[in-house]
């Protein structure tokens, strides 16, 4: 493997707007989590506490997601030719674990509370939903900018990290209507009823979360990917293809390795070319496929067509 010159920190392999997504990521959520247990800490909400704990997730996936996002980006070596892309499915996966657990930890405690008497205290209501409330609008806009960013750079960590702030505003939205109710009706249970509510809700994200990192982790194939990859091909092949114009393709894989993708195929050429000339046309149509990826490796093995009615051979 060839070196990338003087050694890098794990910091400084990361893209400046990356790491500064990250970066904001961890802040705000260090930030919130201090924010939503003063809040509880004041009310006695079930509710809060709930939203509080996933917020103890949210810090330790933003720190995991900072460190994974060096690692991704590392280069290849001996031990990883395919490069160290596939951390981020491991960091979406640690933080979808995460989240899982703080669901089971929040419906346990609400039950617990519920058996124990141990209401919302109804004084402090007001103070709360203040802050609870800047917890949703801080939540929301942090949590659609690293969306945004993550899928501008192809990061799964930072647009994993940014559902889960997304899905912690909503779990905020849900605490406002539960206390609403407490303080409109005088009824303290919609408190610890909301609590489960939001507890059963990120149970499901971070299900929905393990689910896509472990696909990703076995190389599921990407309908998108697919759709786009066969694109290319066909549009190499018949006689209105675009040059180079081949005889057929088969035997397409794909993968992802992080935000990377690896490509190989078969491809069907006249089998009177000569090795430069099939050589330059596989060169063509793997530099279409990683120029349409962006970031990708696309590698073609040639084969002489055997077809009798092959039309491209026949000259047609």
């Amino acid at each position: 493997m060839e070196s990338e010159g003087p050694q890098k920190s794990w910091i400084d392999r990361i893209p400046r707007v990356e790491s500064r997504a990250a970066g904001i990521s961890l802040v705000v959520s260090v930030g919130l989590l201090v924010v939503k247990f003063v809040a509880f800490f004041l009310t006695g909400s079930a509710a809060i506490f709930s939203d509080a704990v996933e917020s103890i997730a949210n810090v330790m996936g933003a720190s995991v997601a900072l460190f994974a996002l060096g690692v991704a980006h590392s280069p290849a070596d001996e031990e990883h030719p395919y490069g160290h892309g596939k951390v981020e499915f491991l960091s979406a996966m640690f933080e979808g674990n995460l989240v899982l657990l703080a669901a089971v930890f929040i419906l346990f405690r609400t039950v617990d509370v519920m058996l124990g008497g141990e209401l919302v205290r109804e004084g402090q209501l007001e103070l709360g939903l203040w802050l609870t409330g800047l917890a949703l609008a801080i939540n929301g806009g942090v949590g659609f900018y690293l969306i945004r960013t993550g899928r501008k750079q192809g990061s799964m960590t930072l647009e994993a990290d940014g559902k889960h702030l997304m899905s912690d505003a909503l779990t905020s939205i849900a605490v406002l209507v539960g206390l609403a109710l407490v303080k409109l009706t005088g009824w303290s249970y919609f408190d610890p009823i909301t609590a489960i509510l939001i507890g059963l809700f990120i149970g499901g994200m971070a299900i929905n979360l393990l689910r896509g990192s472990a696909a990703k982790l076995m190389d599921t194939q990407d309908p998108e990917d697919m759709q786009t990859l066969t694109k290319i091909l066909d549009g190499h092949v018949g006689p209105e293809a675009t040059e180079p114009r081949i005889c057929a393709y088969h035997k397409l894989r794909h993968r992802h390795s992080g935000r990377f993708h690896w490509v190989d195929f078969h491809l069907m050429v006249p089998a009177d070319w000569t090795i430069q000339r099939a050589h330059a046309a596989a060169g063509a149509i793997e530099g279409e496929i990683e120029r349409t990826l962006e970031h990708g490796d696309a590698t073609a093995h040639i084969e002489p067509c055997a077809r009798e009615d092959c039309p491209r051979c026949r000259g047609r």
